[in-house]
């Protein structure tokens, strides 16, 4: 219990200290990371916390959808992107095709392997 407390203190720490890039990668984070549980849940037929994780993972893409600056022809691209996963998410909610969530969950990887490369690109222009 202890540790929990802290693991949750330094989560809100991380996130009260993020910038709106960090913000966007530790969501990427987390989606990824309920994906992967709510995957290994299903097949362990542990149904209830399956779905649970599914509607945070849910959320999440809702959440990376309504921050979205629509001013941006890229943003709109990625609102349709955000768009087509939370219907596969839907999808494996409904079908229980162990293959769609494997989608959402290799889409998710990459957003996060694609944000902490492209945090990593301002920060060496701004000479951090």
């Amino acid at each position: 219990m202890i540790k929990q407390n802290y693991q949750l203190q330094y989560q809100k720490v991380k996130v009260e200290t993020a910038s709106p890039g960090e913000l966007t990668l530790i969501l990427y984070e987390e989606l990824y990371r309920r994906l992967n549980l709510s995957k290994h849940q299903f097949v362990n037929n542990d149904l209830d916390q399956c779905r649970e994780n599914l509607h945070r993972s849910r959320a999440i893409i809702l959440e990376l959808m309504v921050t979205l600056n629509m001013e941006y022809d890229l943003s709109n691209q990625l609102y349709q992107l955000y768009d087509y996963y939370l219907r596969r998410v839907n999808d494996f909610i409904v079908g229980r095709e162990i293959e769609v969530i494997d989608e959402v969950i290799e889409f998710s990887k990459g957003m996060v392997s694609t944000w902490k490369q492209a945090l990593q690109i301002v920060k060496s222009e701004n000479g951090q």
